[in-house]
């Protein structure tokens, strides 16, 4: 018990050395920067947070080939799209919070299936949650469709060409797009995965909204982080780091909306925050969360102004509502799993 504790520690606080993570941090930040920066040049932040969720089409396939990247970013970024369509939906025709919760908590279910069959990097659904559960929380009008179709695809198409251009400008010619991985069968991996991602997400959401309301997407996202990862050791130490580091950013984003800054400082600390994330997700979860939590709370603000204190209070509440409900119900997962395991034996 003393060992396993041990191992837990010593991953949460372990820094993997660098893999050629500034080359996703640049595609990732210019990704990010150039559509925000045009819609503050055109006075439509309100649209920035479809913006963003395109834009996150680049943080797929990170260290894959180039077609295989471009494939997963393609495939990625059309579900961003129909995740944020999704919740524009419940948002317009006023679906009651209930029902968007357990909405989201299927989208992530099916996501995840998605995910495992056409082997995604990162595997799972939480960037499909994060959209379609930011969507349904935020008022939208029938005409927010046709702009989540042009900032969203916008976005996603950009990523794109973001990502040729890299990979051309590093190979010193345009590359060939040659695909490597192919779809495979949806096995009993990705079946319990996608099963414990929406008993998961639904569990978090479920007291996240009863407990504390509004925001209540983003214990949903901290149960989707929370229950990734290959085994259960894996799941509890990124459960630490999403809560820890979560915490941490939340002060950091406190110092950042307590000085009132305009919105194009605000977009340039987003740009800045997004490479610094890219730089450490891959090296340490929890690093990365001190730079995705204001990054996240900044881009919330700029589509829907709240009170900064209910933002902060509701991000710190429903993360530990969200990794709390994840990590629970990995636990019993990898229960069941073990006794299958001993039936079957």
């Amino acid at each position: 018990m003393a060992d396993s504790r041990g191992r837990v520690w010593t991953g949460v606080i372990r820094v993997a050395p660098s893999r050629g993570d500034h080359r996703v941090a640049l595609r990732a930040a210019v990704s990010v920067g150039v559509p925000l920066l045009m819609l503050w040049a055109i006075g439509r932040l309100d649209l920035s947070i479809y913006a963003s969720f395109g834009a996150f089409a680049a943080l797929y396939g990170r260290t894959d080939g180039f077609g295989d990247r471009l494939r997963m970013q393609a495939g990625a970024g059309g579900i961003l799209v129909l995740a944020m369509l999704a919740g524009t939906g419940l948002s317009v025709v006023g679906a009651p919070p209930l029902v968007s919760v357990v909405s989201v908590a299927v989208v992530a279910s099916l996501v995840t299936l998605l995910a495992y069959a056409m082997r995604w990097h990162p595997p799972g659904g939480l960037f499909a949650v994060f959209a379609i559960g930011a969507t349904a929380s935020i008022p939208a009008s029938t005409a927010s469709f046709a702009n989540v179709l042009a900032v969203g695809v916008g976005s996603v198409i950009f990523s794109l060409l973001v990502t040729t251009v890299l990979a051309a400008a590093g190979a010193r010619r345009l590359p060939g797009i040659e695909i490597t991985r192919v779809r495979q069968p949806i096995g009993d991996v990705a079946w319990e995965m996608a099963v414990t991602v929406g008993v998961a997400t639904l569990l978090g959401g479920a007291i996240g909204l009863l407990l504390v309301g509004t925001h209540w997407y983003w214990a949903m996202v901290g149960a989707a982080a929370a229950v990734s990862g290959a085994h259960l050791t894996a799941r509890v130490i990124r459960g630490l780091q999403r809560l820890v580091g979560t915490l941490a950013g939340i002060l950091v984003a406190a110092g950042i909306l307590a000085l009132h800054l305009p919105p194009l400082a605000v977009i340039l600390i987003a740009i800045a925050f997004q490479a610094c994330a890219e730089m450490f997700v891959g090296r340490n979860y929890g690093i990365a969360m001190i730079f995705i939590t204001p990054l996240a709370l900044m881009m919330v603000e700029l589509a829907a102004p709240s009170p900064v204190d209910v933002l902060l209070r509701d991000r710190m509440l429903e993360t530990v509502i969200g990794v709390a409900a994840g990590t629970l119900i990995a636990v019993i997962s990898a229960a069941v799993r073990r006794n299958n395991t001993t039936s079957r034996g």
